[in-house]
């Protein structure tokens, strides 16, 4: 959809691609709405009709759900972040959903086989650290109209008796309508089935739509398309319980350019919670982003202009070696999660363990190897090295690697270095005389893992 040509300029500019000057034209909006702005940047997946007449009518509440399903939230909830981010930006009122009561069910959307159920205790654990990574997002200034807010699905139906709901609740949506959904079709006929606690899912966030409706005038619900189903449950009962009108728009799920799964290293999920993803990590996620990758991703995780976007995108078409999409993007991500001064302590240890790769690691100082934020830390007795060490035991009994035979798998095939010089042989012992300062070993476990040891 492009706007009205009040609302747009040409802008001319040349290039020079392959020694000859080129012109481009550019179309720069100078205002677009909220859909249109998600729209472009790959955000919007199914859209209810008459959701964007909504949006452009009143300042409208919207919500996303967020199951504590582990004590943070992960790369795969940024892009819901995103849209409520979005959503208060355009003037807008974001309601962030932490499920204290979906959570105790396990939705099965996506899921091959049924979740196993977290304790009470478990859940209200996680659901205090989700809340409190939304709340770094979000402006949740009560003396703004659109200031954010945060509900909990557990306190309204903590109270609730299982006859109430499903006779006020279950009785307005059929087994047949439950049952048409993909997500439960998929499960019906797989081999695990589908139990009734999931089944019961779709109507209870079906409900929880209903209640913000009721009791926050909300008309707006938005999440990943595979929640599509469970979304117009919601939109579907109040249609019928309280005979009003709500809309709905889902965002794409986020996948690699390769087809490996998003939001994956090799230690597992890129988390949010500083704690468990070090911000140098989380850094490094965004930094080895494929070209193809990049170019999506700038779109969608970060709030620059489509102007800076198509401009960053045109300089990186012309020198790819620069990677000045990937740079540009982990800068931009990892300032939104983790703030200005933790990117910062990123890059600096980026540059201290990969930009003078060739320099010795006794060029190091103490404080250049203390001072590695993200780097994996561990101690190991001094006392242990007086007779010395062979490598293989030393790399197992610091779990840099869980087995000895993984340790000798990688040294043998080259992926293991110590203080930078590649470990070729499996019985080289660990002595004094390698410790740099005095003190560390600086090991490299493939090509991004580090790891630094320190002797005492």
């Amino acid at each position: 959809m492009h706007l009205p040509l009040s609302k747009q300029f040409l802008l001319y500019f040349c290039t020079i691609e392959a020694g000859f000057p080129v012109f481009k034209l550019q179309i720069i909006d100078l205002d677009m709405g909220l859909i249109d702005e998600l729209q472009w940047r790959g955000m919007i997946q199914d859209i209810m009709p008459g959701t964007e007449d909504q949006l452009n009518k009143e300042m409208t509440a919207g919500y996303i759900g967020f199951d504590p399903t582990a004590e943070s939230l992960h790369i795969g909830s940024l892009v819901p972040i995103l849209l409520l981010v979005h959503l208060q930006k355009a003037g807008h009122k974001p309601i962030a959903l932490v499920g204290g009561a979906t959570g105790m069910v396990g939705d099965p959307s996506g899921k091959s086989k049924e979740r196993n159920l977290l304790s009470e205790e478990v859940l209200r654990k996680n659901e205090s650290g989700v809340r409190n990574q939304l709340m770094k997002f979000l402006d949740f200034d009560p003396s703004k109209k659109n200031c954010a807010e945060m509900v909990n699905n557990y306190d309204w139906f903590k109270e609730m008796r299982f006859l109430d709901f499903i006779r006020d609740t279950g009785k307005h949506i059929t087994v047949n309508y439950m049952m048409a959904k993909d997500s439960v079709k998929k499960r019906i006929e797989g081999e695990a089935g589908l139990s009734f606690t999931e089944f019961s899912y779709q109507l209870i966030q079906g409900y929880d739509y209903y209640w913000l409706y009721q009791n926050k005038n909300c008309k707006l619900q938005m999440g990943g398309s595979d929640q599509w189903g469970n979304i117009v449950t919601g939109t579907e009962l109040i249609r019928k319980k309280a005979g009003g009108e709500a809309f709905a728009f889902t965002c794409p799920l986020i996948t690699k350019a390769d087809g490996s799964k998003f939001g994956k290293s090799e230690r597992g999920n890129i988390w949010l919670d500083g704690s468990k993803t070090s911000p140098y990590q989380f850094y490094q996620f965004w930094l080895n982003s494929s070209d193809e990758d990049a170019e999506k991703w700038i779109k969608l995780f970060t709030f620059l202009s489509r102007d800076a976007i198509h401009m960053l995108i045109h300089e990186h078409h012309s020198d790819p070696s620069s990677r000045v999409l990937q740079k540009t993007l982990a800068q931009e991500i990892t300032t939104f999660v983790h703030g200005k001064e933790e990117y910062e302590k990123a890059v600096a240890t980026t540059e201290k363990l990969f930009a003078n790769q060739n320099a010795p690691a006794e060029s190091l100082s103490a404080e250049d190897l203390e001072g590695m934020e993200g780097v994996i830390k561990s101690e190991y007795p001094m006392n242990k090295l007086n007779e010395g060490i062979d490598v293989v035991s030393f790399l197992s009994e610091t779990k840099i690697f869980p087995s000895k035979g993984e340790a000798r798998k990688m040294i043998q095939g080259g992926g293991v270095s110590i203080n930078r010089k590649k470990v070729e042989d499996e019985k080289i012992r660990i002595e004094k005389k390698l410790l740099l300062q005095d003190k560390y070993l600086l090991i490299q476990k493939g090509k991004k893992n580090y790891y630094l040891v320190s002797f005492n």
